[in-house]
């Protein structure tokens, strides 16, 4: 490839439960938007990254997947996506909790959307005091109690609520009933799919003055009704690659940099996302250089050998490949 460090433009959402941490961020100034989200790194058609700059400017990822193919996700994700980029990359500001929800499998999402399913995780980049969400059921339930609940506007009852602090990891595979607390700003890292069942919105009334859509009867056959756990957050340590989540759709980890570190991706066989989480760091691949700043994401071409992340001060980073 031509270049193996690409950027892409910032694809912003705006929402009813949208912030203005976003802009402020990336180092933009805010303008009154209440952004939601950011996507950073998308194939979803019809909201697809453009490239930024370089020798690719102004191509859709899916075009520069077309055109480069194994060299840029890796001959194994190739093989397995074809010209669909695997994965989305998103920044979340919750002003205001977001729906109760529920994303489909692989298997129900081709048969009822033709698209892969939603598999994700969390990391919480920075959050307000006292901020919570929700991550799963706090017992096992049974579809019914779902309905009676849903009809009696009882679901949060039997959810998982957990306080959260910066730093904290969330794993969600597809069929977690879940939501995003007011307070909360997120980077998601998820397969490449906009497929959400809402079952639960608070009764909250859209821009219109109407009660947004729910899909309940779609979410029976999603859901998963039994317990959860998340976890412990893995501890990280400075200087040193830490693994938050290693899942069949993708593996993410952090680096907390206050030296430079060596990153060889050359027996990976795929694309690697950096993401800036706080701080400024230099990115080098050979002749290339990338200065990646805190709210920005940086696509690392299959093809890239010998990686070089030069922290300014401290740095956080984001690492996630599948």
């Amino acid at each position: 490839m031509k270049s193996k460090l690409l950027r892409f433009t910032d694809i912003y959402k705006e929402t009813i439960w949208g912030g203005q941490k976003i802009l402020p961020f990336k180092g933009l100034p805010g303008d009154g938007r209440n952004i939601g989200e950011s996507w950073e790194i998308s194939g979803v058609p019809g909201d697809e990254s453009i490239v930024a700059d370089g020798e690719y400017r102004g191509l859709t990822l899916t075009e520069l997947l077309e055109q480069e193919k194994s060299a840029l996700v890796g001959e194994d994700n190739y093989r397995r996506y074809g010209n669909k980029f695997p994965l989305l990359v998103k920044f979340i500001d919750a002003c205001k909790p977001l729906s109760v929800q529920v994303h489909p499998n692989d298997e129900l999402a081709m048969a009822h959307h033709g698209s892969m399913g939603k598999t994700e995780m969390w990391y919480i980049v920075d959050c307000d005091e006292n901020a919570t969400l929700y991550d799963g059921f706090n017992r096992d339930i049974t579809e019914a109690e779902y309905v009676k609940r849903v009809e009696e506007q009882t679901l949060p009852e039997v959810l998982q609520c957990y306080n959260v602090s910066k730093g904290d990891v969330f794993y969600l595979p597809a069929g977690r009933v879940h939501s995003i607390g007011k307070g909360c700003f997120i980077c998601e890292i998820q397969q490449s799919s906009d497929l959400t069942y809402r079952i639960y919105d608070f009764g909250r009334l859209d821009a219109n003055g109407r009660p947004r859509q729910l899909h309940i009867e779609q979410a029976k056959e999603a859901i998963d009704f039994s317990y959860s756990d998340n976890g412990e957050t893995p501890k990280v340590v400075l200087n040193e690659p830490t693994t938050l989540v290693e899942a069949p759709y993708f593996t993410t980890g952090l680096y907390r940099l206050t030296e430079p570190m060596s990153c060889d991706y050359s027996e990976l066989d795929s694309f690697v996302i950096l993401i800036c989480t706080s701080g400024s760091c230099r990115v080098i691949c050979k002749d290339e250089e990338v200065i990646l700043n805190a709210g920005h994401s940086l696509l690392v071409a299959a093809e890239a050998e010998g990686v070089m992340l030069l922290p300014d001060g401290n740095c956080e980073i984001l690492e996630t490949y599948v």
